[in-house]
């Protein structure tokens, strides 16, 4: 298991486990309490996928992170991203 500081996770790409870039991680959302990271806060959102209204980013919940390295990947969750068009093969 690699470690990693949570500094490290700004700046980080975020795609969906379908390859869908999805924003670039603007901060970190802390559960105090818990002492765990709770969400990611995004920026340069794909508003092609996600709809974030009038709002600068969105928050996505640290619960469907699968992976961190390289990018941070998380889970597709059908509905919860919208597509303007197909993925490959569908």
């Amino acid at each position: 298991m690699m470690k990693w500081q949570i500094s490290d996770l700004f700046g980080m790409n975020v795609y969906s486990d379908k390859a869908i870039f999805l924003g670039k991680v603007e901060d970190v959302v802390l559960d105090v309490t818990n002492k765990k990271i709770s969400g990611l806060a995004l920026t340069g959102v794909n508003q092609n996928v996600l709809d974030i209204k009038n709002y600068q980013g969105v928050v996505i919940p640290y619960r469907i992170v699968k992976e961190v390295g390289d990018i941070i990947l998380v889970r597709h969750i059908p509905g919860a991203f919208k597509m303007s068009e197909p993925l490959f093969g569908e």
